[in-house]
């Protein structure tokens, strides 16, 4: 699947929805990587979290009509 920045996203096995940043090589893979933002409550606060996944463990996400809330339990 090809993904472009500013698909939403998120892992095939679960997990909140992410915003592709940019697909391109890292230092150690020469393979297509993705790489995702996406921000998660710690405490009071909103943080930016950032990883590069392969696209195979990825799946777009059709955008809802309002914003998704993530929590962790």
């Amino acid at each position: 699947m090809d993904f472009e920045p500013g698909d939403l996203v998120c892992l095939k096995s679960g997990g909140p929805t992410m915003t592709v940043e940019q697909v391109g090589k890292t230092m150690t893979s020469m393979d297509d990587e993705v790489f995702v933002v996406w921000f998660e409550r710690v405490g009071a606060k909103q943080v930016v979290q950032r990883e590069t996944f392969a696209p195979a463990l990825l799946e777009k996400v059709t955008p809802s009509s309002g914003p998704l809330r993530v929590t962790r339990a």
